[in-house]
């Protein structure tokens, strides 16, 4: 897998001489930063942007929780990296953030020896046996926090039981998002007193706040291509290949009976922002890029966010938002933050890799799930014509997560707990 890896981290902004971070090998400078740091160190490894956030608002409630604590913040992708460098810039002298290092025999170690932690905290799913198992020697605890097992991933573990068990057991807590989880992790032999139930960061209302001046300075943006801010505006958020068509065609259906709407297109991979271009020409539409301030939108608006980081804050300025990965991929993305944003949320058929949020949301008529990009339009031409049915469902899907408040807190006080 590891030439792979490295392809795919060169074609996503990385550097080859990033390279030697992820043997756990580092500049001076590196090193010295991670020196200066307060001695109740915790190495926290998020993989990438969706990991990283949830990181960012443990790290936030964690210093101010623990005045001794600091973190050393490590991801996989160069857009990871990105996002915990603003981590890093928010918490001078308490944060460092730098690459993950490859699971290899003999680079936890040397890591370990560089951050000297009191402490590895894994996010999500990110649990590596030479890693862990380094630890394990060291008398170092690992927790895994907003741990998540889906039906599926459980059946599979189930079936891995005697290679998965004792890399898992070597974890001093699993932190769960939901109910259910408590008994998939238990289902291949894990002991039910490390596991407890926290609710999900993620998803957790509180720390979800993006600053009002990011907001703004987007929507700057948003007037300087041509879309003034009383237009309705359509995103679509973290698509893949082939949905980006599929969604300009929808909005060149709308456009016809709502003709001030706007799309924004949003790809989970901002590699392919050429190629969607091309596409998008083909269509007949003239979309103006992010990161081109010459470019204006055209009769037909439409704006190809082509830079990284930065969802969060354009989903404030939508009115609708179409989740990607949905309609013609499996797995779906993260709808959370559209609905922190207060907006009405759409996705596709395929949202298997969020289900119990996606069945919260819809038991609470807080999002619209449909079955094809038909529905799509009809759905959305709908709510265009009844703002006070989309208020509603942004305003259902809002209150929907307030079951997850608090989830946040609850997980730092068990890191601290784990810490003594």
């Amino acid at each position: 897998m590891l030439p792979g890896a490295f392809v795919k981290m060169r074609r996503r902004g990385g550097r080859w001489r990033d390279l030697a971070q992820r043997l756990g090998f580092h500049s001076p400078e590196t090193r010295a930063a991670i020196a200066a740091l307060p001695r109740g160190r915790m190495w926290m490894h998020a993989v990438s942007v969706g990991e990283v956030n949830v990181a960012r608002k443990l790290i936030k409630s964690l210093l101010i929780a623990s005045p001794d604590t600091a973190v050393v913040l490590t991801t996989t992708t160069p857009t990871g990296l990105a996002l915990a460098k603003e981590c890093e810039k928010q918490h001078a002298g308490r944060v460092v953030a730098i690459y993950s290092p490859v699971d290899l025999p003999g680079v936890p170690g040397r890591m370990l020896d560089l951050i000297q932690p009191v402490q590895l905290v894994l996010v999500e799913a990110e649990v590596w046996p030479n890693l862990v198992a380094a630890c394990t020697r060291r008398n170092i605890p690992a927790s895994l926090v907003n741990a998540r097992l889906s039906p599926r991933s459980a059946r599979r573990l189930r079936k891995l039981r005697v290679l998965v068990k004792p890399v898992y057991g070597m974890l001093r807590q699993i932190l769960v998002q939901e109910t259910d989880d408590v008994a998939r992790w238990q289902s291949f032999g894990l002991d039910a007193a490390r596991i407890h139930l926290t609710g999900s960061v993620k998803y957790d209302p509180e720390g979800s706040e993006v600053p009002a001046q990011r907001i703004e300075s987007l929507r700057a943006v948003l007037n300087e291509r041509g879309i003034a801010n009383d237009q309705p505006v359509l995103l679509a958020a973290s698509t893949h290949d082939g949905e980006e068509v599929e969604l300009a065609r929808v909005f060149q259906r709308l456009h016809a009976t709502h003709p001030r709407l706007a799309l924004l297109l949003v790809p989970r991979h901002v590699e392919r922002a050429a190629e969607i271009l091309t596409q998008l020409c083909e269509l007949g539409l003239q979309p103006a890029r992010r990161t081109d301030a010459a470019t204006k939108v055209d009769a037909t608006p439409c704006l190809l966010i082509d830079s990284t980081g930065e969802l969060a804050a354009w989903q404030h300025l939508a009115t609708l938002v179409v989740i990607g990965k949905s309609f013609l991929a499996e797995g779906g993305q993260n709808p959370a933050e559209a609905v922190f944003a207060g907006k009405a949320v759409l996705f596709g058929p395929h949202m298997e890799n969020f289900t119990p949020l996606v069945d919260l949301l819809l038991r609470s008529e807080g999002a619209r799930q449909v079955q094809g990009f038909e529905e799509l339009a009809q759905s959305v031409d709908q709510l265009l014509h009844d703002p006070a049915a989309t208020t509603k469902l942004a305003a259902n899907g809002h209150a929907a997560l307030q079951v997850h408040a608090g989830a946040t807190r609850r997980t730092v006080e068990r890191l601290i707990g784990s810490k003594k």
